[in-house]
């Protein structure tokens, strides 16, 4: 067991300071009262502790994203990629994806990759949650002195989307952003569209909160309340714009009319489950010339990944307690399945198609102590990037199956790299 290890299940003590959490995400009078709607409506939205990482695997951690972003921008693995992907994802005007989640499991080998996500949540808020710790005892003091990285995160933020803008429309100058999501007050991480919108306006950027059945498509433009609008975050889990709702949004992208992060170029390429069995098979990345270096962190990292299909189902169904089940198009840990909780009836399902089996890595665990309870958590961690830059390492603790925020003492936590 290292350090790491060690400390999280021995250091079960309060970190999080409520009042400082509450300055930092209420920045702007127009912020006032988050904190305590977030702690009155989503209660398990923030845990009261951190979870400890090694730097070996912090380390292993950012060189990973590097190498699968490397990976992923190979004509090769795009053209593989595309092929089974929709019409709308072939279209490429330049931006990469805000806010990509690169999510691990830790294993006594070290980092494990789970999945990837192209609009993962929760960027905003763990920024805020990880200025918000204090040292539990005079011992942790070398675990929360000021970071400036993330003092000057919200910059990091902010270029990010400038970036995403230049690449599209070059030095033309920014227009209005929606932050896009369906009916977005009633999202669980509602509150972090609002510290999003606060800090584009913050850096002079005019941002809207918007439910994409709010849009028109009108001349060639993308319209909002008399506004064109420039710019989409993209929240949305339709990730092809396919649903009559997102109509106008879709019509605007295939035009070029609005510069759109995270899109579903970038969904076909680093989300979609199938891509994972790219990226755990050997031989294929050889032959697409992986050096390796990368080959190497890659097999370290990727699980083996495979496709379940009528003519594995029986080796599949034998050793099911070794796999874990995805479907392809799926997220957020929606419709999984542990290989050693299937029934038979699952099964059948499963086998009908659509599913990936992913070789198992338990989720570590974290001891923390819930109304005066000692109690062991799992957790994930979740590294934060843009082009192929780790940007912040979160984790989210929870029981069960997934990540759920539902969990006493669970939510997000921030992550302390042992030195």
């Amino acid at each position: 067991m290292d350090a790491a290890q060690a400390l999280n299940r021995a250091c079960y003590c309060r970190t999080l300071n409520p009042d400082r959490l509450r300055q930092h995400l209420e920045t702007d009078p127009h912020l006032a009262g988050m904190a305590q709607d977030i702690a009155q409506t989503r209660p398990h939205l923030f845990s009261s502790t951190v979870v400890f990482l090694s730097q070996a695997v912090a380390d292993q951690i950012r060189a990973a994203v590097s190498a699968l972003e490397r990976v992923m921008a190979l004509p090769a693995y795009q053209a593989q990629a595309l092929m089974r992907a929709p019409a709308i994802a072939q279209h490429d005007f330049g931006p990469l994806g805000v806010f990509m989640g690169y999510d691990f499991h830790i294993s006594q080998q070290g980092a494990r990759l789970i999945e990837i996500n192209t609009n993962a949540g929760g960027g905003f808020l763990n920024a805020a949650l990880a200025r918000a710790q204090q040292a539990c005892c005079e011992a942790m003091d070398w675990a929360f002195k000021p970071d400036p990285a993330l003092a000057q995160l919200n910059d990091t933020y902010v270029h990010m989307f400038a970036s995403e803008w230049r690449r599209q429309r070059g030095d033309a100058p920014f227009g209005l952003i929606a932050i896009v999501d369906d009916a977005p007050a009633e999202q669980y991480l509602a509150p972090e569209f609002e510290l999003c919108r606060q800090l584009l306006l913050q850096h002079g950027i005019d941002a809207r909160i918007l439910d994409p059945a709010s849009l028109s498509w009108q001349n060639g433009q993308l319209w909002h309340d008399g506004a064109v609008v420039s710019m989409v975050y993209n929240r949305l889990t339709d990730f092809a714009l396919s649903a009559p709702a997102h109509h106008a949004l879709r019509q605007a992208y295939e035009a070029g009319a609005v510069v759109l992060s995270p899109h579903p170029r970038a969904h076909a390429l680093y989300a979609e489950k199938r891509n994972l069995i790219a990226l755990s098979d050997q031989a294929l990345l050889a032959s697409w010339g992986v050096n390796d270096v990368d080959r190497q962190l890659l097999n370290a990292v990727v699980p083996q990944t495979v496709r379940v299909t009528p003519e594995r189902a029986e080796e599949l169904w034998t050793q099911r307690r070794q796999w874990f089940f995805k479907p392809e198009g799926g997220y957020g840990g929606k419709g999984v399945y542990r290989g050693d909780k299937l029934t038979r009836r699952v099964w059948e399902e499963i086998t009908a198609g659509g599913f990936v089996a992913q070789a198992m890595v338990p989720p570590s665990e974290r001891l923390i102590e819930v109304d005066g309870v000692l109690t062991d958590l799992k957790f994930d961690i979740r590294a934060y990037a843009y082009a192929g830059q780790v940007q912040l390492l979160a984790a989210r603790m929870y029981t069960g199956q997934t990540t759920n925020f539902r969990t006493p003492g669970g939510g997000f936590a921030p992550v302390v790299i042992l030195p």
